[in-house]
């Protein structure tokens, strides 16, 4: 694939969302053609399943399923065309996400879930799963995430979680870096936002990305 594919992860409240825009615009005033997207959505039909998981009561494996259903259709029809043309791919959360918030914070089977991501981001023609080439995880303690997201909106099913919940999910994306190390970048997530993105752009820089 030509193009680069970029995931941010992080509990709800750690700021990627803030980061990614940024990154976006430095990508875009080098003449760089982005795709910015998200998960679960960036497609009509996974935007309809975000809806779904994040609103409706269900047990983990649906949870997981449609997780992934709404990663299929948005590999097939956002990601990978993008990567096709020579885009740069900036998501916010990809597979990562589902290892540690279905794996980590509900207890869900990650053997099953592998099982999952072998058969959404790999086929016949295609034996190497899709992964992001660079996945940026902005650490930050739940404690602090939960007093950020207190009275900013109405929570979803995820955001209304304990914060034991969230100390699973950070152990979630701890065992997913520890797994493949080389493509995660870790920012501590809890430093003033200017200083953040520093750290942000610095790892661009050193990857040859950015000037």
């Amino acid at each position: 694939m030509p193009g680069l594919f970029i995931s941010f992860e992080g509990i709800d409240g750690a700021g990627k969302s803030t980061h990614i825009g940024a990154l976006a615009a430095e990508f875009k005033a080098r003449g760089r053609a982005v795709t910015l997207t998200r998960e679960p959505g960036g497609t009509p039909l996974a935007e309809k399943l975000r809806t779904l998981v994040l609103n409706e009561p269900m047990d983990p494996l649906t949870e997981a399923l449609l997780m992934f259903a709404a990663r299929r259709d948005h590999l097939v029809s956002v990601i990978l065309p993008a990567l096709a043309r020579g885009e740069v791919v900036l998501c916010d959360r990809f597979t990562d996400a589902t290892f540690a918030y279905q794996g980590g914070g509900r207890g869900f089977d990650e053997a099953v879930l592998s099982q999952l991501e072998q058969m959404v981001q790999g086929s016949d023609d295609q034996p190497v799963l899709v992964q992001p080439a660079l996945t940026v995880w902005f650490e930050l303690a739940p404690e602090e995430a939960a007093q950020r997201l207190a009275g900013a909106r109405v929570p979803d099913r995820f955001e209304s979680q304990p914060v034991e919940f969230f100390r699973r999910v950070s152990d979630g994306y701890a065992r997913r870096l520890a797994g493949a190390p080389a493509r995660f970048a870790r920012i501590k997530a809890g430093q003033s936002p200017q200083a953040v993105w520093e750290d942000v752009r610095a790892v661009f820089v050193a990857k040859g990305w950015l000037a």
